[in-house]
């Protein structure tokens, strides 16, 4: 089954199953092989883009105005774009916004990443949740010039994301110090120079924007690479224990990061947040397991319930593995739910102010309903700290 081809296709993207997407390609020249997933975000494909939780995936983006505000160096989530690579329904418009410093083009093909825009997202995107996110090649080549059998063949031969521990691949080589708050009007970006809690912050592949939301709400936060141990956390005495998000199976990083957690809980009473692959360590670590989603979440749009206060909130969303709420322990109790699936997103100790949410409260791009998570965080450790 071959899809629509434009004139002179310079780019193509093959499925493990035969299917076959020509387009346009843009960006870095080469190929490469990965998950496809989808992503119906309208604002924030710079941050998608650079976000670690999108390590082993191209991104399908719904929104057809892809590019049209360019890029800057303030809105990368991390030094480098992270995504494999990138599809479009229509070639990236020249950028016109007030803080580009850069068209897209010329970033992914600066950073090594391959695009491809010309195609029927709308096709694809019906694909991915037919089937499953699927193995992908995507190749881009100015000539022309594709072997699609070999590309079909590079496809079937990706091994997936399950049982692949991708957090190593993301995480900081060293420890460092994070102390730069949310962006605001008119400063920009601003450090925290009156912090009231220490935290230390396990990196399996964290996103700026959620260290700046720490240090908004009082936090001096020290990042620790994903393979750090209870020694090495409670080495720098913290107030509170933050779990980061990150890409790939949670079962595999849980090999290591698990028993870190498990030991911290059980020889201290520290607060502990974690969000989406930290909030699946957490849940690992508590005696639940881990699934894998047929499409994941990926979006700026979801709504999710609290079930403690019934209140819905939009929330931004980037996953492909989910905690399985029936096998929550006694003891732990699941705190938030997504409306468009119920699948869990979110869960809670009941005796301790231990709790995770599978979405991302720091937004970067999406909705704000949710900070109130990490004031929440704050408090706990205001309150420990004055008990």
């Amino acid at each position: 089954m071959v899809a629509t081809a434009p004139a002179k296709p310079t780019a193509c993207l093959a499925l493990a199953d035969g299917t076959i997407f020509y387009g346009v390609g843009f960006g870095a020249i080469g190929q490469t092989v990965a998950e496809l997933c989808f992503n119906t975000a309208m604002t924030g494909y710079q941050e998608i883009m650079t976000d670690p939780s999108y390590a082993g995936q191209i991104v399908t983006f719904t929104f057809p105005h892809i590019g049209n505000v360019g890029v800057n160096p303030d809105d990368d989530e991390t030094g480098d774009p992270v995504a494999a690579g990138m599809i479009v329904k229509w070639d990236p418009t020249i950028a016109s916004n007030w803080r580009s410093a850069d068209e897209l083009k010329v970033w992914l093909e600066r950073r090594g990443r391959i695009a491809m825009g010309g195609v029927d997202t709308r096709r694809l995107t019906r694909a991915i949740r037919q089937q499953g996110a699927p193995h992908v090649a995507l190749a881009h080549n100015p000539e022309g010039n594709f072997d699609i059998e070999a590309l079909v063949a590079a496809a079937r031969a990706f091994r997936g994301l399950e049982g692949m521990d991708l957090a190593k691949d993301v995480t900081c080589a060293q420890s460092y110090r994070w102390n730069e708050m949310r962006w605001a009007w008119p400063g920009g970006y601003t450090a925290q120079t009156d912090p009231k809690y220490k935290v230390v912050a396990v990196d399996y592949g964290a996103k700026r924007n959620i260290l700046r939301c720490l240090a908004s709400v009082g936090c001096d936060v020290t990042v620790l690479p994903a393979s750090a141990t209870a020694e090495d956390v409670l080495a720098h005495n913290p107030d509170g224990l933050f779990l980061s998000n990150g890409p790939g199976d949670p079962a595999a990083t849980g090999a290591y990061a698990v028993p870190m957690i498990q030991e911290v809980i059980g020889k201290t009473e520290l607060p502990v947040f974690g969000i989406c692959l930290g909030h699946q360590m957490l849940a690992l670590a508590l005696g639940a397991k881990t699934v894998k989603m047929n499409h994941g979440h990926h979006g700026a749009n979801h709504p999710v319930k609290d079930l403690e206060t019934g209140k819905v909130e939009i929330t931004s969303m980037n996953h492909g593995f989910a905690v399985d709420a029936q096998t929550l322990p006694n003891g732990v109790r699941e705190t938030h739910r997504s409306l468009f699936d119920g699948s869990n997103c979110g869960i809670r100790m009941t005796d301790r102010p231990v709790w995770s949410v599978q979405y991302h409260p720091e937004a970067s791009p999406g909705p704000q309903d949710s900070f109130y998570l990490f004031e929440r965080f704050a408090e706990a450790m205001k309150e420990r700290a004055s008990a």
